[in-house]
């Protein structure tokens, strides 16, 4: 999955819960947001492996 795509849908899912996703800080690869109480580990790479997008996703709607 592309990571634009999912930062789209991590934001639709915010929306959904009347929450905002907040950008936290870079780390060495990744980028940190905060989703209510969730805490989101996302790669800067182009391209997010499915499994690892499927989790994150996960992670999003149920925290």
């Amino acid at each position: 999955m592309k990571r634009r795509a999912l930062l789209r849908e991590l934001v639709k899912i915010a929306e959904s819960k009347d929450l905002k996703l907040e950008f936290v800080r870079h780390g060495a690869g990744h980028d940190i947001y905060h989703l209510g109480h969730a805490v989101l580990i996302i790669g800067r790479h182009a391209d997010i492996p499915e499994q690892t997008a499927k989790i994150t996703l996960k992670t999003a709607r149920n925290g």
